[in-house]
């Protein structure tokens, strides 16, 4: 099986993008909850997770983004997904992410939603 990795790029003050690589399952979940715990913590509310290289993603993983969504949402943010495989994108359809999560082709298009949403509310 193939490693997991995170690599969270610091677009602004505050705009995340976090990018996942290999498996997410319910071996490597945890990490990617701490990760986001963290961000949450630290108000750190707009958050892109990019899947380009994800391979495979599990239930634990998907828990992982409903397990946050509330909050980040309550503290004025979000998740936004870009890059997302079609075999992964299948999964997500079934269960109807595409109505609770924004799905861009990439992280600039995830980023300039997240602008235009701050010009909207000044």
């Amino acid at each position: 099986m193939t490693d997991f990795k995170i690599n969270i790029d610091n677009y602004s003050n505050e705009i995340v993008i976090i990018k996942l690589e290999g498996y997410l399952d319910a071996h490597t979940a945890p990490e990617l909850e701490n990760q986001i715990a963290n961000l949450v913590e630290n108000d750190i509310v707009k958050i892109i997770i990019d899947f380009e290289k994800l391979n495979y993603i599990s239930s634990a993983g998907l828990g992982v983004f409903m397990a946050y969504i509330e909050d980040i949402r309550e503290k004025g943010g979000d998740i936004k997904f870009t890059n997302v495989p079609d075999k992964i994108y299948e999964v997500f359809d079934i269960l109807g992410f595409p109505m609770i999560y924004e799905i861009y082709k990439d992280s600039k298009e995830a980023i300039n939603n997240f602008n235009e949403i701050s010009n909207d509310q000044r």
